[in-house]
């Protein structure tokens, strides 16, 4: 049996990195292949040097809003308050998410980064495949080559559904990309943003796939949901928010939650240390029992579509680039631009989305990604 090996972001504290990683291993199993994720552990730190360091994180300060300022003295003050349950809760999610992993995803036992490289590496595997997941988001510390496979003979070098997160490339990224983006054996991308960077600095046309999360149906996912000890046992709504909330946003959901008579479970948010240590199973479980998921993710937006669970999805806030093309482009895609929270007005049409036509849509984008897999992997 020939042997693949994922190159993928290991992030033992987010939920869309920890599905996806799992997603494309299963994919890649049911074509016939021998899987494993290589745990890249590449780490750039800015710098080393106390004096920059305290520049480096100045600058950083002036470039946040108001609003961040003020979200991040509040957390200050709050961290001070409970340090001890912070730590806790945080220790508590990671170790979670690793027994998620050690149950459900074939690591290996040994890791990799961009300066240790074993020498036996390329002979191991048949083909190496990059993404999913924000691989290629420059803006990353653990950027590097490997997440383009250039430890790797040119034709064992696959992409499948990788993002680079933002819209833009930066100019100083950009001779890089180049020469590794024209390397790839196989290369797609997950938003139509990214296949525009490629055409621009390669010439090359990219598949643009779907995500490796919806390439399983519901009941594959439902077949690894556990039910949360905390899940209320009231109808609530599902908050998941990986950037900063404005205070409008948070009045607009406690105005949703009292008009439909709906508890709020706030999933990501460390002020809600029960629920903030959820493992992956039990994400996708809290999703789909929810009368209504409020967030700004991605892979919340990604499993609420799956899950038929109606969903309003926000723009992402913050300082860093802009996020949001891989919204726009799923949105797009299955025709769910009606779930942007710019474009609610009612509150009938918080509850009711229409997923009549999804179906017929993911069908049509399973099969476009398992051609391009297979044609990508020499599947006969």
């Amino acid at each position: 049996m020939k042997k693949i090996g994922i190159l993928t972001i290991n992030d033992y504290t987010n939920y869309g990195n920890r599905l996806q990683n799992y997603a494309s291993q299963e994919v890649l199993n049911a074509l016939g292949f021998q899987v494993e994720t290589i745990i890249n552990t590449t780490m750039h730190l800015e710098s080393n040097n106390e004096g920059t360091f305290k520049l480096q994180r100045l600058n950083k300060l002036r470039n946040y809003s108001a609003i961040e300022l003020i979200n991040k003295m509040k957390f200050k003050i709050f961290s001070l308050r409970n340090s001890k349950k912070i730590i806790i809760a945080k220790k508590e999610k990671r170790k979670n998410f690793i027994e998620f992993t050690k149950h459900n995803i074939k690591e290996t036992k040994y890791t990799i980064s961009d300066n240790n490289i074993p020498n036996d590496l390329t002979v191991e595997y048949d083909f190496f495949v990059t993404g999913s997941d924000q691989v290629w988001n420059p803006n990353f510390e653990r950027f590097s080559g490997v997440d383009f496979l250039s430890f790797a003979p040119k034709y064992k070098r696959i992409a499948y559904a990788p993002s680079f997160g933002i819209s833009e490339l930066p100019t100083e990224n950009k001779k890089l990309y180049k020469e590794w983006l024209s390397e790839m054996s196989s290369v797609s991308v997950r938003e139509q943003a990214g296949a525009k960077i490629i055409k621009e600095l390669t010439g090359r046309d990219a598949e643009v796939l779907i995500d490796p999360t919806l390439m399983l149906t519901k009941e594959q996912w439902l077949s690894i949901a556990m039910e949360s000890e905390f899940k209320p046992k009231k109808k609530y709504i599902l908050t998941y928010f990986l950037g900063n909330q404005t205070s409008e946003n948070r009045k607009s959901i406690k105005r949703i939650a009292q008009i439909n008579d709906l508890d709020i479970v706030n999933l990501a948010d460390i002020y809600d240390i029960k629920r903030y240590t959820a493992d992956p199973s039990e994400f996708i479980d809290y999703i789909n029992s929810a009368s209504l998921v409020l967030t700004d993710s991605f892979h919340g937006a990604v499993f609420s579509t799956l899950l038929k669970t109606p969903f309003v999805v926000y723009n992402r806030e913050g300082s860093l680039p802009s996020m949001n093309s891989r919204i726009d482009t799923l949105t797009s895609k299955f025709k769910l631009e009606s779930r942007k929270a710019e474009n609610i007005e009612k509150n009938e049409q918080i509850l009711n989305a229409d997923y009549s036509h999804v179906d017929e849509i993911l069908q049509f984008e399973r099969e476009k990604a398992l051609i391009y897999l297979k044609n990508a992997l020499d599947v006969k």
